[in-house]
C-alpha cells in the first residue's frame, strides 16, 4: 500500500462512520468519584457513565446511536480489499500505568497490530471493560482518554462496546477486551508457511523492552535502568515495509514469548530451518543487564511495539532502508535467514562466541500478565 492508498484508508474511515447518523442527545453525568456495582447495572448510573466517560471520549456517528451492533456498508469496506481481517484480544496488564504506556494505549495497539501484521487496513474497534468496584473514576478517564488519543492517532473509531462492574477483588482494578475489523488489500497474502530458502528475518529495532519495563515497573527489583514499553501502533511502518517489499512472505507482531516464539512458528508451519545472529540481534544493554540479574532470555522478552518479517533476499535490503526511514524502525536490523537444507522446524542462534545454540519454543510463561 503506498502513501496515497494510506491517506485514502484514513479519510475512508471517516467516510464510513460519517454514514451513521449522530441521532442521540448525551446529557448523562457522573457524580461519583469512585465506581460502585450500579455503574454496571443497566439504569441510569450505568447510563451516565457511558455517557459521562466513554462516549465524551470515543464519540462518533456509529457510537453515539447506542445500538447493540455498529453497522456499515459492505460496499464501502470493499473499497479496500477483498477479505475481512477480525482480531480479538484482552489485556489484563499488572501495572496499569507503567514507562512507555497504559492498558488503554495497549489495547488500541495491540489490537491494531493484530489487523496490520496480517496486511489489513485497521478500521474499526471495539471495547469492552471489566471494572472493580472502588476504582477512582479519575483513574477510568485517564484510561479512556489514552485509549481515545490512540485510536485517533492510528486512524481508527471505536464503535460499540461493553460496560460490566464487578465487586471489589474480583477483578485486579480493570481487564479490557478489544475486537478489531479492517480490510486486507487484495496483493497481500501473508502466511508463516510461505517463508522460503533464502529468504531474510528482519526486526524493526530494539527487542525485549516492553517485558523488562513492566517487570521493572513492578518495584520488586527497585531499579532505577530507565527502561520504557516500545508500546506502538505499527499499521503504518506495516504499510511502508509492504510497499517497499511486496512479496514480503509474513509478518508477525512479537508480544508473549518474545521473538523466539515468532521465529520458532514459521519454522514450524514453513517446515525450515532459521538461524539469527546474536551480535545482529538489537537488544539495549540495560535490558541484557536485567535480564542477567534475573535469569531471563530477553529473546523471549514481550514487544508491544516490534515485528518479525520475513522478506526474500532479493527485496530485503529496499525493506531495511525503508523500515529504517520510518520512526518506529530506526532501529530496524537483519538479524538472520532461512537457512537451505537445515533441519527443518529448527531455529538456533550463532552466539557471539562463535558457537551454536537452540532457540526453541518457550515452556510455560516466563512473565506472567504481561499484556
Amino acid at each position: 500500500m503506498n502513501v496515497a492508498d494510506k491517506n485514502l484508508a484514513r479519510v475512508g474511515s471517516d467516510e464510513l462512520a460519517a454514514n451513521s447518523p449522530d441521532t442521540r442527545t448525551r446529557h448523562g453525568k457522573l457524580v461519583s468519584p469512585v465506581i460502585t456495582l450500579a455503574h454496571g447495572g443497566g439504569g441510569k448510573a450505568m447510563r451516565d457513565l457511558i455517557d459521562d466517560v466513554f462516549i465524551e471520549a470515543f464519540s462518533n456517528p456509529t457510537l453515539n446511536t447506542l445500538e447493540d451492533q455498529a453497522r456499515f456498508q459492505l460496499s464501502d469496506l470493499a473499497r479496500y480489499g477483498d477479505r475481512l481481517a477480525m482480531t480479538t484480544d484482552s489485556y489484563v496488564i499488572d501495572p496499569i500505568f507503567f514507562p512507555g504506556g497504559d492498558i488503554g494505549k495497549l489495547a488500541i495497539c495491540g489490537t491494531v497490530n493484530d489487523l496490520a501484521v496480517g496486511g489489513a487496513t485497521p478500521l474499526y474497534l471495539t471495547c469492552a471493560m471489566i471494572i472493580e468496584e472502588g476504582m477512582q473514576v479519575s483513574t477510568l478517564r485517564q484510561i479512556v482518554k489514552s485509549m481515545a488519543d490512540t485510536a485517533k492517532a492510528a486512524g481508527v473509531f471505536i464503535v460499540t462496546g461493553d460496560t460490566k462492574v464487578v465487586g471489589r477483588s474480583s477483578c485486579d482494578k480493570i481487564f479490557i477486551n478489544t475486537a478489531g475489523i479492517g480490510v486486507i488489500h487484495q496483493d497481500f497474502k501473508l502466511g508463516a508457511d510461505k517463508a522460503q530458502d533464502g529468504d531474510h528475518i528482519l526486526v524493526n529495532g530494539y527487542l525485549g523492552d516492553h517485558g523488562a519495563a513492566i517487570l521493572n515497573a513492578r518495584g520488586d527489583m527497585h531499579l532505577t535502568s530507565p527502561i520504557e514499553s516500545d508500546c506502538a501502533p505499527l499499521h503504518e511502518l506495516i504499510q511502508t515495509l509492504l510497499t517497499a517489499a511486496p512479496n514480503t512472505r509474513f509478518i508477525r507482531d512479537a508480544t508473549r514469548g518474545g521473538i523466539a516464539s515468532v521465529l520458532n512458528e514459521i519454522a514450524a508451519a514453513s517446515k525450515c530451518a532459521i538461524e539469527i545472529h546474536e551480535t545482529k540481534t538489537p537488544i539495549r544493554q540495560e535490558v541484557k543487564g536485567f535480564c542477567e540479574i534475573l535469569g531471563l532470555d530477553p529473546l523471549y522478552l514481550a514487544n508491544e511495539g516490534k515485528l518479525v518479517a520475513v522478506v526474500p533476499a532479493n527485496e530485503s535490503q529496499a525493506a531495511l532502508s525503508a523500515m529504517r526511514d520510518h520512526p518506529l524502525g530506526k532501529y530496524s536490523a537483519d538479524i538472520g535467514s532461512v537457512l537451505p537444507g537445515g533441519r527443518a522446524g529448527r531455529v538456533h542462534m550463532q552466539t557471539s562466541f562463535g558457537g551454536k545454540r537452540i532457540v526453541d519454543m518457550l515452556v510455560g510463561e516466563q512473565l506472567p500478565r504481561i499484556c
